[in-house]
């Protein structure tokens, strides 16, 4: 007698495996489309395709669609456009007589000596995106947002020109040199958190993002539980809220430290 197939539907095995395979597939999809939803609903479904639908998160019929907007402001710059890459002298010479104004607070230099940022050489599209964000609301500050909110786009770039103009100075109240923590070098790649110098390095950065060297300690805690609370949203893609965010409290304060106790490179921001 000739051998019988294995799969063949004239085998009762591939018979009974196919039937008990579509029925388990017919119960699922009936528990997971429809029984399912019509519970998690309570009942205020439409009819099977309705319950579908509302499975797959789909659009319901005749459910309006919604647009999910943020309940805060977002930064709008574009800083690929923000200000031009080759020095503008009469930009210059107009950002300082506007940086008359700043002084107080970052220092006649552009080197803070109180916990305000050092401005001195920081790179132009990183001031033109803060004092833009600081006008717009993107960014709020007691200080700096009613000073912002009456610049205009021209002299937002003038004061960023003339700051990028300006060299690097040591910092006002410098810290011994500290060794540089393991964040600083390796990041946290099991919580998602790249080196600091992927964005933040002193000849080498990603757009829009600040060198570090020598900037206040305090302020720069302050900005990094600023974004590990939401307080502070203006940055881009919301990168620094995640990265925040996977810190410790310990990490922010190496991270904070290290950076304070580092001299800036001597270097203009602006050729």
């Amino acid at each position: 007698m000739p051998r019988e197939k294995m799969i063949s539907f004239r085998n009762r095995w591939t018979v009974t495996s196919v039937t008990v395979t579509a029925g388990i597939f017919v119960v699922a999809a009936g528990l997971g489309f429809v029984l399912l939803p019509r519970l998690e609903a309570g009942g205020q479904v439409a009819g099977i395709w309705d319950s579908i639908c509302r499975a797959a998160g789909l659009p319901r019929p005749g459910t309006p669609s919604e647009t999910i907007t943020p309940d805060y402001k977002t930064s709008l710059v574009k800083i690929a456009t923000a200000v031009p890459r080759r020095r503008d002298e009469e930009a210059i010479g107009r950002g300082a007589t506007l940086a008359q104004q700043c002084a107080i607070c970052h220092g006649p230099t552009g080197v803070s000596s109180a916990d305000s940022p050092n401005l001195a050489g920081q790179y132009a599209a990183v001031i033109y995106k803060e004092l833009h964000d600081f006008r717009t609301g993107a960014r709020a500050n007691a200080v700096m947002s009613p000073f912002a909110v009456n610049l205009t786009d021209q002299e937002i770039a003038d004061l960023s020109n003339y700051y990028a103009y300006l060299p690097r100075l040591p910092a006002y109240h410098p810290t011994p040199q500290l060794p540089k923590p393991n964040i600083v070098i390796y990041g946290a790649p099991m919580r998602g958190i790249a080196p600091c110098g992927a964005c933040h390095g002193s000849l080498d950065n990603k757009t829009g993002s600040p060198w570090l060297e020598g900037q206040s300690e305090a302020y720069m805690k302050a900005q990094l539980q600023a974004f590990a609370s939401g307080e502070r949203r203006n940055d881009i893609s919301q990168q620094m809220r995640n990265i925040a965010r996977a810190m410790t409290p310990q990490e922010i304060e190496q991270a904070a430290a290290y950076y304070a106790s580092q001299p800036p490179d001597i270097v203009k921001a602006v050729d």
